[in-house]
This record gives C-alpha cells, sequence and structure tokens, in this order.
C-alpha cells in the first residue's frame, strides 16, 4: 500500500511538472529531507507554492500564498501563505505549514533567488510546533 501511494504522489507531481510556472530546487529544512524540487503556479491572485522532497520516503508540501507583492520599484518580492505537509515514511507525518518570504527576480535572466521561513505545526504522528525551518530557493521562470 505505501508503494502505490507513493507512486500515486509521484504521479500527481510528474503532471504537474508541465504546467508549472516556475521550476527549482529549495535548499534548507525541508520537510523529511535537506532539498526538495520546488515548483509555483500562479493561482487566482496568489500563488500554489509546493515542494516534494526525497530521501527515506517521499515529503510533499503545498502551500497557498494569499499575500504577494512587489516591494518598491525594485525586482524585490514578498509572499505570505499558509498550506499543508505530509512525509510518507517511516513515521507516518502530517501536518500544517506557513510560510514567510522574499524572492529576487533577475531582470537580465528567468531566475529567481528566494528565502523563506515555514514555521509548521505538525498534527500527525505527535503534536508539536517546528520553528527552525528556513530555505533558501533556486528556480527558472517558464
Amino acid at each position: 500500500m505505501k508503494k502505490i501511494l507513493i507512486i500515486a504522489v509521484l504521479a500527481l507531481f510528474g503532471l504537474q511538472f508541465s504546467n508549472a510556472q516556475e521550476l527549482g530546487v529549495r535548499f534548507g529544512n525541508v520537510v523529511g529531507n535537506y532539498a526538495a524540487v520546488d515548483l509555483v503556479w500562479a493561482f487566482n491572485n496568489g500563488r500554489i507554492h509546493a515542494d516534494v522532497s526525497f530521501g527515506n520516503g517521499v515529503g510533499a508540501e503545498a502551500l497557498y500564498d494569499f499575500l504577494y507583492g512587489q516591494l518598491g520599484d525594485d525586482n524585490l518580492y514578498y509572499y505570505v501563505g499558509l498550506g499543508a505537509y505530509a512525509w510518507i515514511g517511516d513515521p507516518f507525518r502530517l501536518g500544517i505549514s506557513f510560510e514567510g518570504g522574499l524572492e529576487y527576480r533577475f531582470a537580465s535572466a528567468p531566475l529567481v533567488l528566494g528565502l523563506d521561513w515555514r514555521p509548521a505545526f505538525q498534527i500527525i504522528d505527535n503534536t508539536s510546533f517546528h520553528f527552525n525551518r528556513f530555505g533558501l530557493n533556486l528556480r527558472f521562470v517558464f
């Protein structure tokens, strides 16, 4: 059953890669690992920010950034959002993540460099709050 669930998650995210508007990597404290595939899609007035990490299991995190905007006239942007995460491994974990970050969009290249903070409230396997989830994002813009 565990393998079927992992294959289903991979297939779902694999289909979405072709529709992603930004694709890259996230380094830092990611769900279950220290590196992840980082994806961003524009959605209504905000955006969906998702990560998938692999290791001794599969971690997935999807957040809706309901606040997203430009700081001044520069290429610097801010975002704030929340969403859910799951770790399909031993033990299984499920929780809620919050996100706040800054990103710089290079004018001369289709690249985005971002820093974010993602505190998380873990509900399943045990209830706990994690403050130390920081990340560095590097994405290619399509």
